[in-house]
């Protein structure tokens, strides 16, 4: 017997009696357990599926070889279709994000279904061209059923998550918080409550009764509310696996209150829950409730900024005209001075404090100027580490104020490697270590130099990082080097005897150059939706007393770039999502 709403999917709405009847008598319904694949990626195509309930998601495996979520498939909506009309293999893996039905169509059949009924062709194309429409910029990856779950009977997870839903209810979306007095119901009903708002929290504190395994089992993501001040239990998720948890889509919220000393590190409950991301709820602290709403609802603002030695003070500036106009940063990343700069801000440093700071550490005296007789390097890389501690001191970067990650480039196996946790000191060092300029950084077999070498505008690691729009600061330029700097050169006695030994000889800034050239500006700022490119070209890459002519110059571009008309849309919706 088919379901009473059967007609109502998309792909047969006034498609006619005939047709639906047509249809009906040649369908395949199919049970897929929530975890479980429907086809993988490269898989031949031969059907196309219609979700009747439930949820599917289509994964491929990012640059660190891992499964990245590429969007839902939800009720209602085909999937397999593209491939199984281009006659190609499919192009993502997709997987059972809660247990779901479907009901599928051979391409034969689907080929003889067209042509006797033009409509259903027409009604997939539509669908077809309405969820290209939502997956530019991320639409359709945006989880909608977040399952928030205490780890202590001591949070109030419904009193936080109705905080969360009045948060996200200022943005103009539909948020409904789910108790375990509402749980009897049945698949059907979470499938009702999804279609009928844009956010559904479901609550439990962590256990083995039905209500914290059903909120397991029909999150499309999981958070898991922690206290800093207790230990996380290990494992902290029950054994049995949930999809979610199986595909990494879960992340912890860390709970810090002002007048208790915490006793765990961020890194103990990302282990214990195998978490992707962890999230800070500073008590008294509302911009931590706000940044959690705009992650809910995929409008979590991203900045990354790229390296460029002293052109990277222009980072500065523009954060400030950008916190200016009253836009705030959820999460952060960068590549060399990119990824220090950006660390502040993640730092929560007012715009006083970083600019002090940063004048301190690399212009008040030349951190590169303990020059050795070069083996690995011009310098000891001692200044370096000391005014990094300085700075930053033991702090890990699971425990910053905002997500944060900076890039090195791991020259032992050619690959980019993504700092996101651990001593954010050492990752920032290995991240600035040019090579032949400073030594690099040695992490058990890997040996890790500038990210700049490989990624230094890294894009691609922030998009794969959350799912709201993204800043982007460039300060590549191409016209980088003097040529004049290196007709006829000195010898290096010559050099030290009219320059002294406190100026870097022109290989630092060949070297510096050199190291960064592989850097394609278009391919990476295509990823971004608020682009600034500073006019620091007049600023040499070793010039650190700068300092002053490039902060302005990055102020100004940002300026200029928010008063554009052109791009005036952009400018107000991102405004908008940090109100």
């Amino acid at each position: 017997m088919l379901p009473r709403d059967f007609h109502k999917i998309p792909f047969l709405r006034h498609a006619g009696q005939h047709a639906i009847r047509d249809v009906a008598h040649n369908i395949v319904w199919y049970s897929l357990p929530g975890g479980w694949p429907l086809y993988l990626e490269s898989d031949p195509s031969d059907m196309m599926w219609f979700v009747r309930s439930g949820s599917l998601g289509a994964f491929k495996r990012n640059y660190e070889g891992q499964f990245e979520l590429v969007g839902h498939i939800r009720a209602g909506e085909p999937v397999g279709e593209m491939s199984m009309i281009a006659g190609e293999p499919h192009s993502a893996s997709v997987y059972a994000i809660r247990d779901t039905e479907l009901f599928g169509l051979s391409k034969q059949v689907f080929n003889r279904l067209i042509r006797s009924h033009p409509d259903l062709m027409q009604n997939l194309s539509r669908t077809i061209l309405f969820r290209t429409k939502q997956s530019k910029r991320g639409r359709n990856d945006i989880s909608k059923v977040f399952s928030l779950l205490s780890s202590s009977p001591t949070i109030d997870i419904e009193g936080r998550a109705q905080r969360i839903a009045q948060e996200v209810r200022k943005y103009g979306k539909t948020c409904l918080v789910v108790t375990e007095s509402m749980a009897n119901q049945g698949a059907k009903w979470f499938d009702e409550i999804e279609k009928a708002n844009d956010v559904v929290l479901l609550i439990s504190q962590l256990g083995t009764g039905l209500w914290p395994q059903t909120c397991l089992r029909q999150a499309d993501r999981i958070w898991v509310f922690g206290r800093a001040d207790a230990k996380p239990s290990t494992p902290l998720l029950p054994e049995d696996s949930s999809p979610a948890r199986e595909f990494k889509l879960v992340d912890v919220v860390l709970i810090k209150d002002v007048g208790k000393k915490p006793i765990s590190k961020g890194k103990e409950w990302l282990e214990a829950s195998g978490a992707a991301r962890i999230l800070q709820w500073h008590e008294g602290r509302n911009e931590d409730i706000q940044t959690l709403a705009r992650v809910i609802i995929g409008r979590s603002i991203g900045l990354v900024l790229s390296g460029g030695g002293a052109r990277a003070f222009a980072h500065i500036g523009a954060i400030r005209a950008l916190r200016d106009a009253n836009i705030k940063f959820d999460f952060l990343g960068g590549t060399s001075m990119g990824g220090v700069i950006a660390a502040c801000v993640a730092m929560g440093w007012k715009d006083e404090d970083i600019e002090q700071r940063l004048w301190k550490a690399f212009v008040e005296t030349n951190p590169l100027n303990d020059y050795v007789l070069p083996v690995i390097s011009f310098a000891s890389g001692k200044k370096v580490d000391e005014r990094l501690l300085e700075q930053f001191g033991d702090i890990l970067i699971e425990d910053m104020q905002r997500p944060f990650f900076c890039v090195s480039s791991n020259l032992r196996t050619a690959t980019p490697m993504i700092h996101r946790s651990g001593p954010l000191a050492k990752s920032l060092r290995a991240s600035i270590a040019l090579p032949g300029i400073l030594p690099p950084v040695v992490d058990g077999d890997d040996v890790l130099v500038d990210g700049a070498v490989i990624n230094n505008f890294p894009t691609n690691v922030l998009m794969d990082t959350h799912r709201g729009p993204n800043i982007g600061i460039d300060v590549t330029q191409q016209h980088a080097l003097d040529a004049n700097d290196y007709r006829d050169p000195p010898g290096f006695l010559q050099w030290i005897l009219t320059k002294g030994f406190h100026s870097a000889p022109p290989i630092a800034e060949l070297l510096m150059r050199a190291a960064t050239i592989n850097h394609d500006p278009s391919q990476a700022r295509d990823n971004i939706d608020l682009l600034v490119v500073p006019e620091v070209g007049h600023v040499n890459l070793r010039d650190w007393r700068a300092f002053d002519t490039a902060v302005e110059a990055g102020y100004s571009a940002t300026v200029k770039i928010l008063q554009d008309d052109e791009k005036a849309d952009i400018f107000e919706s991102l405004r908008n999502f940090s109100a």
